[in-house]
């Protein structure tokens, strides 16, 4: 697949999803960028901001097998997984399978569970596996996981470990539409079009296994120069010697960031990395690895400020 046919293509997605989310480009492009690249998201934003529907309709764009999971302070980590049931029929043991099991899953109001239910997580996204009673089962190559949390609410909610933060490829912020785009989506309402499920708005798969593998290698091949390799290397580096943070990135994050900065480029229709899809990212892919430190909160700096002046004074190359 060339990167003019996976621009293409992630065009088409694009419009699909528009037929029930109104704006929320922005996401969109890190949910495509992160599909392309092998990552998860984690989307955090009010409630209202259409993170739920919008998982729902990019999964049916693209034909996925989808799953979702309403996370609760009583969530065990069995019903994520599944577990092994005996069956007095055959006297053997059988596996029944939880909602993991899917190609695209949703993890509705992840900080809503303990600590304990959200580790039960860790395996699949890092390796695409699941271990019950000692075996291991695979998920599909492509499973991915979209997670959503609550920013406004401080009670009965589990902050996410720094483990499994660093899991997901990007945190993004989901803000509320602007003064048109809410017009737009009361008037679509109003009209009778607010249809809840993704096939009634008519959304339909735009692509097919087959075809989402060879974007995938596509992605995988697009040319990133040493130059920017070091590059990727030295931003995530300052991090750790910033003096406003006390925890900086990881090795897994310059590898993460890389990997989206191809998906960037493909999906620009470009085979080749520039400075600019690192720089664009950047925020994206280290606003959850890293941790204030007491002078900074004191002084009110915010991740973000510290990102971009990062950024800033980490030479880029030509």
């Amino acid at each position: 697949m060339t990167p003019d046919t996976l621009r293409d293509l992630a065009g088409a997605i694009r419009r699909e999803v528009a037929k029930a989310v109104v704006g929320q480009d922005a996401v969109i492009d890190h949910l495509l960028i992160a599909l392309f690249s092998g990552g998860h998201v984690l989307l955090e934003g009010p409630p209202g901001t259409a993170k739920t529907l919008l998982a729902q309709c990019f999964a049916a764009s693209l034909g996925l097998d989808y799953g979702r999971i309403q996370f609760t302070p009583d969530l065990l980590p069995g019903d994520i997984l599944g577990s092994n049931m005996f069956n007095f029929q055959t006297s053997q043991f059988s596996l029944t399978r939880g909602p993991i099991f899917c190609e695209l899953l949703l993890a509705d109001e992840i900080n809503r569970t303990p600590p304990k239910t959200q580790a039960a997580l860790l395996e699949a996204m890092q390796e695409r596996r699941v271990t019950l009673d000692g075996t291991a089962h695979a998920l599909s190559d492509r499973f991915t996981v979209i997670a959503t949390q609550n920013p406004i609410e401080s009670q009965g909610v589990y902050p996410l470990p720094e483990a499994q933060l660093d899991r997901f490829l990007f945190k993004v912020l989901v803000d509320y539409p602007d003064a048109d785009e809410e017009a737009r989506i009361v008037a679509r309402y109003a009209q009778g079009h607010g249809a809840r499920r993704p096939a009634d708005l008519g959304i339909a798969a735009v692509t097919g296994a087959a075809q989402l593998a060879d974007a995938i290698a596509a992605t995988a091949a697009v040319t990133m120069a040493q130059s920017l390799i070091d590059y990727v290397v030295r931003l995530v580096r300052a991090t750790r010697e910033s003096g406003d943070l006390i925890s900086g990135a990881s090795p897994r994050a310059a590898v993460l960031l890389a990997g989206a900065a191809r998906a960037r480029a493909a999906l620009d229709g470009r085979d080749y990395v520039v400075p600019d899809d690192i720089k664009a990212l950047a925020t994206a892919v280290l606003r959850h690895r890293l941790l204030l430190s007491p002078a900074a909160e004191i002084e009110g700096r915010a991740i973000e400020a510290i990102v971009a002046d990062l950024i800033t004074r980490t030479e880029a190359p030509r």
